[in-house]
């Protein structure tokens, strides 16, 4: 991943890496995560996920659980992790990391998803928890 503070550069690099075509990237705040990045979701769902509290969602989940959430179909999907407006974005594979600091501090969440069903593999949640590693220090 390239060093960088820009947050669409870095959210654009997941994307492309995971070969996905949508994306989000919110930053930590107290027990609350801040919209910081978004690309390929529709307006209807981006009022929703600015501010999102620590446990609510796919962010929300990650970042209070400090470990990847995947659902291999969003649409599908009833484990009650996702909220029912995520639907709403049209994907399907999705997979959302704690960005986590040198410290073990929660920077963040960063997360990534397909229009069609895909299953994350462990080395691919991995690949996406390292990825947040490498720039939460920086966001």
């Amino acid at each position: 991943m390239t060093e960088t503070d820009d947050p669409d550069r870095v959210l654009r690099e997941a994307i492309e890496a995971f070969d996905c075509v949508a994306g989000t990237l919110h930053r930590a705040d107290g027990d609350r995560l801040h919209l910081v990045a978004s690309e390929g979701m529709p307006d209807s769902v981006l009022d929703p996920i600015q501010t999102i509290p620590f446990g609510k969602g796919m962010a929300g989940a990650a970042a209070e659980r400090r470990e990847p959430i995947q659902l291999s179909n969003l649409q599908t999907d009833d484990s009650g992790v996702a909220e029912p407006s995520a639907r709403d974005t049209g994907m399907e594979g999705s997979l959302v990391a704690p960005v986590i600091d040198s410290d073990g501090d929660i920077k963040g969440a960063i997360g990534v998803a397909k229009p069609e069903a895909h299953e994350f593999s462990e080395e691919e949640q991995n690949e996406l928890v390292a990825m947040g590693e490498s720039f939460a220090d920086r966001l």
